[in-house]
């Protein structure tokens, strides 16, 4: 079909590009580069090797140094394990089957370790994820075919408006008085007969919240296995920590990021190894260990009858191998019927431990950030789809288009919120921000129906008057620079540290003080924030507060929150370019992080001819906050 076609031609000119781009980064970075850049970890140690789960070889390895940088390990990749003499040749390849911080499990389709493995040093590179992309292919084939099936098409009809989604009789009543009328509406939505509801969660209003009581209370009034999945690991964690915290039996899928042990204990590798049966599977494995051991202390060179013996050890081992399998599937499958709740990526929905289940709802969190075509693999698994999010913050990551619309970035979320508005369910109360700093997000993105809890809505820093306020370069001479395509501000920077000093200063009081505010530095670019980390980090006037100081970009920022904001827009030229600053949702992300006050720095003359900003320039007059650089002394 058409649609799904469209959809594939897009996945393939970003499957070639981010391909290229990773396999560029492999074989031109040096290793020490690499290891920055998360894709390598050397050198590494080999801690155990068994032969496990369908004759695959598990190979353990641990991190020796960098065991504080993060990395892009993830579970389900290919890596390949290298040594250092011949890093060319010298290759084992294989998945990841558990990733931690400083410890990975890879399985290989080997009997046993290769000779090199044993002499100099190692590493392990990830490699390009094809399986994701296959996935995603797999899953945008499905859902054509499946148009012309009756049953299974009727849901992917009415998703793409082909259909009018079946409006359903008056939703059950749900009143719960811990939530506000619009999170209430919301759940009652969910729990009615449409087999649509769009969840519309604007930053600050309890979308996890609202999601954990729709999902207790879809469990009461249907009793039967729910599927709850995200585009990114740290939102999929999200959703099992709270979901457990209720008491809902949960199991994750995949290797959790958070590295905490209680999310390890809900994975299905962990209530594996905590079922009853295991025991006996560890029996097994003890044996089938022991005749693999005495297969391999046959030498290379050895005669018939050896060879026989050794070949007689290692079907034996193999045999009990098979055994343990089935013993396996037996214990997994206990272990998802008594789940109620199974939490995964999108990919990971199709993980084949689950490949075949299907479910009367699916939950697809932050499904505006999410590429459409992974979207479609728990889809095709569902009768019902909630989707939940907010098309008016950060896009997904598109590497093949620097244009932020159209195409991949243009999702099945935003899509359907256009097509079926009355199955959206606005989130209408924010509990993060002061009223101020919430007003001009909620006119340019929530067509002002955005309110402020009473909780929130005029809370401040301790004597402070000024939750909003614009600071304006304008006429400073703080021009941008830009170096290999990256952008930054070094005078906006050294602006930004000098009133970030005084400002925590004036506070006065210690940092270790409990009402010492939390505090964000944030810009678009990542060349500014990586200057401005290192001008912060180098100041003797910040550094007793470096506990309470994150530099970061935008996009690194989002779901977070801190007391006070500073934004540095970067952006100072004559020509008034201000390049992606363009995509306005960045800026309802960065705008949106400050729960007492918002500092925005910036040159109104480079800015201010766009409709957004222009707009914000309005809104900050009309509450006398616009500010020049020149009432501070703008010293380096």
């Amino acid at each position: 079909m058409k649609y799904f076609n469209e959809l594939a031609t897009l996945l393939d000119q970003e499957q070639a590009f981010d391909k290229a781009q990773h396999e560029a980064l492999l074989q031109q970075r040096s290793v020490q580069e690499r290891i920055a850049l998360g894709v390598t970890w050397f050198p590494v140690a080999i801690t155990n090797h068994e032969l496990g789960l369908g004759d695959y070889l598990t190979i353990t390895v641990n991190k020796n140094n960098h065991t504080e940088a993060g990395h892009r390990f993830r579970f389900g990749m290919p890596v390949s394990l290298f040594s250092n003499h011949n890093p060319q040749q010298d290759r084992l390849q294989g998945i990841i089957a558990f990733a931690g911080r400083d410890i990975l499990r890879i399985s290989s389709r080997v009997d046993e370790l290769p000779a090199w493995s044993r002499g100099g040093r190692l590493g392990v590179d990830l490699l390009f994820d094809e399986n994701s992309y296959k996935e995603m292919h797999r899953a945008l084939h499905e859902a054509s075919l499946a148009l012309t099936d009756k049953k299974q098409g009727d849901l992917i009809r009415q998703l793409l408006g082909e259909a009018d989604v079946r409006e359903a009789t008056p939703n059950p009543a749900y009143e719960n008085d811990r939530l506000n009328p619009s999170q209430n509406k919301a759940i009652a939505h969910i729990l009615g007969e449409s087999p649509l509801s769009i969840l519309h969660g604007p930053p600050g209003t309890g979308k996890t919240t609202t999601l954990v009581y729709a999902v207790q209370a879809l469990l009461k009034q249907r009793p039967h296995q729910l599927l709850i999945v995200a585009p990114s690991n740290t939102a999929v964690d999200v959703l099992t920590e709270r979901l457990d915290a209720v008491g809902l039996s949960v199991v994750r899928i995949g290797n959790p990021v958070k590295v905490s042990e209680h999310l390890q204990e809900l994975t299905l590798d962990a209530q594996v190894d905590n079922h009853a049966s295991h025991k006996t599977i560890k029996i097994l494995e003890k044996q089938a260990r022991a005749y693999m051991d005495m297969a391999h202390k046959y030498k290379r060179h050895f005669g018939k009858a050896e060879r026989d013996q050794r070949k007689a050890l290692f079907d034996e081992a193999r045999k009990i191998r098979k055994e343990i399998d089935q013993l396996l599937d037996y214990v997994v499958q206990d272990v998802f019927n008594k789940a109620q709740v199974i939490t995964a990526t999108l990919v990971g929905a199709n993980h084949y431990t689950i490949r075949d289940r299907r479910y009367q709802t699916v939950i697809i969190d932050e499904a505006a950030q999410a590429l459409e075509p992974a979207c479609w693999i728990p889809i095709l698994k569902a009768d019902r789809v909630v989707l939940a999010g907010d098309h008016c913050q950060l896009p997904p990551t598109v590497k093949s288009n620097r244009l932020a619309t159209g195409g991949l970035y243009h999702t099945l979320f935003e899509k359907l919120v256009a097509q079926h508005p009355a199955h959206v369910s606005l989130l209408d109360v924010q509990y993060r921000m002061n009223a101020q700093i919430m007003k001009y997000p909620a006119m340019a993105f929530y067509a002002d129906r955005l309110q402020a809890a009473p909780a929130v809505a005029h809370r401040t820093l301790r004597g402070d008057d000024s939750p909003i306020m614009f600071i304006d370069t304008a006429g400073a001479g703080f021009e941008e620079t830009v170096v290999d395509h990256a952008i930054s501000n070094p005078e906006e920077a050294h602006f930004l540290r000098n009133h970030l000093a005084s400002f925590v200063t004036n506070l006065g009081m210690p940092p270790t003080d409990p009402a010492f505010p939390s505090i964000g530095i944030i810009t678009p670019y990542r060349a500014q924030s990586l200057y401005l980390r290192e001008i912060i980090a180098q100041d003797d006037r910040l550094r007793p507060y470096a506990e309470q100081l994150q530099v970061n970009t935008i996009d690194s920022f989002q779901g977070q929150e801190k007391d006070v904001i500073y934004i540095s827009l970067t952006r100072s030229n004559a020509a008034q370019q201000i390049g992606f600053l363009a995509d306005t949702r960045r800026m309802n992300v960065a705008m949106t992080r400050a729960r007492k006050k918002l500092i925005v720095i910036g040159d109104s003359s480079t800015i201010g001819y766009h409709d957004f900003y222009g707009g914000f320039l309005d809104f900050i007059g009309s509450l006398a906050k616009h500010h020049s650089v020149w009432e501070w002394h703008s010293g380096g």
